[in-house]
């Protein structure tokens, strides 16, 4: 797929393959299907909007700015990511209270009930972790925070790199129902058209995230 998108033969905005037909043409599994989006994504080369589908939204080319997945093996690193996401995704949260719509609203609710699903089920819950942020700068009606939390895609989320809820020793169930809760309180606030409690609900969360791995970093030096 990525061969086909950096080629022409499929463009910005064209829908891809649904999961089942790709495994179908390619006879792989849908772990191996999904892996392959994973990067594609990642890539900035596609988003899945929640409930829809895998659009294209870029070609690859062009890209300045970079930040490679080996970027981002260490503690070290990934916090430097939280701090650039801090205040990024800080002023996104409090654009998009000013901003946002009722679709907005409706999707980032889904994927929070996406997210408490996996909790409950003990599946991965990096994919709907990562598309709340997207819907919450997507809900900003400014392009440039899609762009660009488009093209770091899943590496925005800490554990897609590392077992954050072993690094920072707590049970994992734990761990995802309090960023769950977090997420509740920066959508509430969106929802809420509060953009001041919007950015400071999202500051705290992603500070927690680097507070946690900061200790554990520490610890670990020690």
């Amino acid at each position: 797929m990525g061969q086909r998108i950096r080629e022409g033969q499929m463009q910005i905005g064209d829908r891809l393959p649904t999961e089942a037909a790709i495994m179908g043409e390619f006879g792989v599994s849908r772990t191996v299907v999904r892996e392959a989006l994973s990067k594609l994504q990642a890539a900035g080369l596609v988003e899945t909007r929640h409930g829809i589908g895998t659009f294209v939204i870029g070609t690859g080319q062009g890209a300045n700015f970079r930040i490679a997945p080996e970027q981002l093996a260490t503690l070290r690193e990934v916090i430097a990511v939280l701090e650039l996401r801090i205040g990024l995704e800080s002023e996104a949260a409090g654009l998009a209270a000013l901003r946002r719509s009722e679709h907005n609203l409706a999707v980032m609710r889904d994927t929070l009930d996406a997210f408490a699903n996996a909790i409950a089920q003990s599946t991965d819950a990096v994919a709907s972790d990562f598309q709340l942020h997207m819907e919450i700068a997507r809900a900003s009606q400014n392009v440039h925070f899609v762009d660009l939390m488009t093209y770091l895609g899943t590496m925005l989320i800490p554990r897609s790199r590392l077992n954050t809820a072993s690094v920072a020793g707590e049970d994992r169930r734990d761990y995802l129902k309090r960023v769950h809760t977090e997420h509740e309180s920066i959508v509430n606030a969106i929802a809420n058209q509060d953009p001041e409690a919007a950015r400071a609900a999202m500051r705290t969360h992603l500070s927690n995230s680097r507070e946690r791995l900061r200790r554990a970093q520490e610890a670990a030096s020690q």
